[in-house]
């Protein structure tokens, strides 16, 4: 996906009916001895990093449940939409765990500190409608009949985000995923290098002349 320049955006669904992603097998993880769950754990880690680092916009749909790993797979991705009917929690806390794939940091990030604390802490689930009230998730949809709302309500996210210069959207993404870590001025100065990158792309061309010839803009990631 990251070296693939016709892939825009991409969405993260399950084929499980009722279910996101459920994390880890304990059962599985309960035969492994100290160094082998350390080492499952930094893979899992480096698996979520390699995700947030996507250059294009990921969504999560979460159609069902999304607990401890599961969650923290949603929160690698740039933009979640969950079923109103969806429970998610970082739940390790209820097992003798704690968040190992990024939950404590891209947690507190998504919704604050304190209120991740309070669900890291408490290892609470929470459903959809809630998790759009904190915002855990952009959008939530009531659930239908086949158990794909929120995969449709992404494919319609998706749908929006397609038309516009892929360039640009790359290094908007850029921008705010490396901005965000730093203080105010180091992220106007991050901004700027990623707008000095986009300057001199045919995309920005065509959306100048396109607003001058009043006509729909072409796109065509260069």
């Amino acid at each position: 996906l990251r070296l693939d320049e016709k892939v825009r955006v991409a969405v993260f669904k399950s084929e499980v009916k009722g279910v996101f992603c459920a994390g880890a097998d304990l059962k599985e993880r309960a035969k492994m001895d100290d160094a082998e769950v350390g080492h499952f754990v930094k893979r899992l880690r480096n698996l979520m990093d390699e995700i947030a680092a996507l250059p294009v916009p990921t969504i999560a749909a979460i159609d069902g449940y999304a607990l401890g790993g599961g969650l923290e797979l949603a929160l690698a991705c740039d933009l979640r939409v969950a079923a109103s009917s969806a429970k998610m929690g970082l739940i390790e806390t209820t097992r003798g765990l704690l968040p190992g794939a990024g939950g404590t940091q891209r947690l507190p990030r998504c919704v604050g500190i304190g209120l991740a604390k309070e669900l890291i802490f408490t290892g609470r689930q929470i459903d959809g409608e809630e998790a759009a009230s904190i915002g855990l998730v952009n959008h939530t949809v009531p659930q239908n009949s086949e158990g794909d709302a929120a995969y449709r309500r992404a494919l319609t996210l998706a749908k929006e985000i397609l038309p516009q210069a892929p360039f640009a959207v790359k290094m908007g993404k850029l921008a705010i995923n490396r901005g965000i870590e730093v203080d105010i001025a180091s992220g106007m100065a991050i901004e700027g290098m990623c707008y000095a990158q986009n300057i001199p792309t045919r995309d920005r061309q065509e959306g100048m002349a396109a607003f001058r010839e009043k006509r729909p803009p072409q796109f065509i990631g260069k």
